[in-house]
């Protein structure tokens, strides 16, 4: 069934063309990646599905069953509400509903006049509350919050003390709890480390509706879409399958509108070397030849479509100014902590001339701090740090805290290269895209992907042979973090990345630092070789552990307590039906001519139901309860 059909969408920003001629339709099982560079229109095309924004012309039309969610619609505006009662309010209507019930439940007790108007309003309120999920809303409110990196203790904290990240995460939550059948998900991954990111993953690949999702992570593309949009050189177009399949398809369709546009160039040349010819000849029968000939050249010239240019991208190049020792780094037994609290200990790396390290590990475990430890930013309690001759170091910050917000893009460049000429700086400021009047924009007036090219640059021009990125492709469109790979691969120094990019990970790791509390696990290869052994680990450590001497008497005490629940729960089930028949039957007596009009015979009756309906709502709540359990 179609959600929503656009046709023919065009929008500009004054004299600025975003796109024109956007068409397209979602069916309700359409998962949808959205990709194109920076500036293409991707969130604009969002504000336009939502009506925040207008088209300035084209038709959007949803169908009447169609809820859309987007996160700017969950904004936390309540600073003084707990993370978790911010969650549940996507679920006001249920609320309501619940304290509808109660309140009834209570005029009951009382024997009031139009006692056959509450009844018949607890039935109907009953129904619509267990229809629209009111027994399982608040476990899927907290599997939410877990899923997405809260611990019990930040669920009842305060919104004005949660981090931009956090506050980003609640607003994922209530959407995806909305029950909307369309989601749009903007960079739905930022602020999420690899577990939440996983179980996004598992959320949406298990989702009834429909979705369109912007992200620059092309591994989650690759697990969680079906179809793939992309806005590029002011239009949209569409593709079958998934990040992965949308670049072979990309690539053939551009391949295949290459050869016909150069075989259509050559058969115009021949035919106007064959009018030349004729024409020399300067024959009547020549000359008509000849017209008929440029007839078949203007129909050919007509149908000539020269292939889209590839959109301006960045181009890396990072080089090394000397080679350095073969050792680049060794760290013993480092612990560090802040205020008291431990962040890791017994943290020991050996790093050799060439490898590329990633180190990856929760939000939280100290990563960042492990960086700039090694950096000697951060004075670690205790360990030993040492460098390898002839080793420089360069660092990419996250957070962007090297810029000086006061100074030009020329300026903020020139400054840490006082040597290179203001030709040479423009010429490698151009290669990041900083073209003509845009060398003189403030730092504090650019994009988080501005910047991010500003920082690249300085550290490209530095030439060190050792470099510590902390999520370099953060802010990165995708054809940038492509660029950004295809230098990193070819680099002759020595990298530790701390990233959430598995893709990257994939196409660059020799090896995967995972960083705990209690240290650093190493584990050779790739994402999916850490993701692989870790497992297989985990479950080694399982089977190796050694036998505890009541661990058998333990196991059948769970299993005893499982069969107990599970024959309680199939217990409550034929008891919730035999609750619920008598109801019934209560209810058709209580509409019997006799029984109405025997006021006394009544009030019996209307009794037994709300004991009944009492009894029935006790044992729905501890039926969802287990139910919610073994699920």
């Amino acid at each position: 069934m179609g959600l929503l059909s656009a046709s023919n969408l065009i929008k500009s920003f004054g004299t600025d063309l975003i796109f024109s001629g956007v068409s397209f339709e979602i069916q309700e099982n359409d998962h949808i990646g959205l990709v194109g560079v920076n500036g293409s229109g991707k969130t604009t095309l969002f504000k336009l599905l939502t009506g925040e924004m207008q088209a300035d012309s084209g038709d959007i039309s949803k169908a009447n069953s169609t809820v859309v969610g987007y996160m700017e619609q969950h904004v936390c505006r309540d600073l003084e509400r707990s993370a978790y009662s911010e969650v549940l309010s996507v679920f006001h209507d249920l609320i309501e509903m619940e304290k509808d019930l109660e309140k009834i439940n209570q005029e009951l007790q009382a024997k009031p006049k139009h006692l056959d108007e509450l009844i018949e309003r607890q039935a109907y309120l009953n129904d619509r509350f267990t229809r629209d999920g009111g027994l399982t809303f608040r476990s899927r409110a907290r599997a939410a919050m877990l899923g997405l990196g809260f611990d019990d203790e930040q669920m009842g904290l305060p919104i004005g003390v949660l981090s931009g990240g956090q506050k980003a995460k609640l607003q994922l939550a209530k959407m995806l709890l909305s029950g909307s059948n369309l989601l749009l998900l903007d960079e739905p991954t930022n602020h999420l480390d690899i577990s939440s990111v996983e179980w996004l993953e598992d959320f949406l690949r298990s989702y009834n509706g429909a979705y369109i999702v912007i992200s620059h992570d092309r591994y989650f593309l690759d697990r969680t879409t079906n179809r793939t949009f992309e806005m590029e050189n002011q239009r949209l177009t569409l593709y079958k399958g998934n990040y992965t399949a949308y670049l072979s398809q990309k690539e053939e369709n551009h391949l295949a509108a290459q050869r016909k546009y150069d075989n259509t160039q050559k058969e115009i040349k021949r035919l106007e070397g064959v009018v030349t010819q004729l024409r020399q000849w300067n024959r009547e029968k020549s000359i008509k030849t000849a017209e008929s000939k440029m007839k078949m050249i203007d129909r050919l010239e007509q149908t000539l479509d020269k292939p889209d240019e590839t959109p301006e991208s960045i181009h890396f190049n990072f080089s090394i100014r000397q080679r350095g020792g073969n050792d680049v780094l060794s760290v013993q037994d480092l612990a560090l902590s802040f205020d008291d609290k431990k962040l890791f200990q017994n943290v020991n790396l050996e790093i050799h001339r060439g490898e590329r390290i990633f180190l990856i590990g929760p939000n939280g475990c100290g990563k960042t701090s492990l960086l700039k430890t090694l950096l000697g930013i951060y004075s670690p309690d205790c360990g030993e740090i040492r460098f390898g001759a002839g080793i420089e170091t360069g660092y990419y910050d996250q957070i962007q805290a090297g810029l000086h917000p006061e100074k030009t893009v020329i300026d903020e460049v020139w400054d840490c290269y006082p040597r290179m000429t203001q030709t040479e700086i423009r010429n490698a400021l151009a290669v990041f895209l900083f073209k003509g009047d845009d060398v003189f924009k403030p730092v504090s007036a650019l994009s988080g992907g501005e910047r991010a090219r500003v920082l690249m640059l300085i550290l490209m021009l530095s030439q060190n042979n050792f470099l510590l990125l902390d999520e370099p492709t953060n802010h990165l469109d995708i054809n940038s973090c492509e660029a950004l790979e295809d230098a990193l691969q070819s680099y002759e120094g020595t990298l530790l990345i701390v990233s959430h990019d598995r893709y990257l990970m994939n196409k660059l790791a020799d090896k995967v630092f995972f960083l705990d509390e209690n240290g650093v696990t190493e584990y050779v290869g790739n994402y999916d070789n850490y993701l692989e052994r870790s497992k297989a680990a985990a479950a080694q450590a399982v089977e190796k552990e050694p036998p505890k001497a009541n661990d058998y008497k333990l196991r059948k005490e769970r299993e005893a307590a499982i069969r107990k629940e599970k024959a309680e729960l199939r217990r409550m089930e034929a008891k919730i039906e035999e609750v619920e028949q008598q109801i019934a039957e209560l209810e058709e007596q209580l509409v019997k001519p006799e029984i109405a009009t025997d006021y006394e015979k009544a009030m019996e009756i209307t009794e037994q139901l709300n004991e009944l309906h009492q009894e029935n709502d006790a044992l729905f709540q501890k039926w969802s309860e287990l139910a919610q359990k073994y699920e």
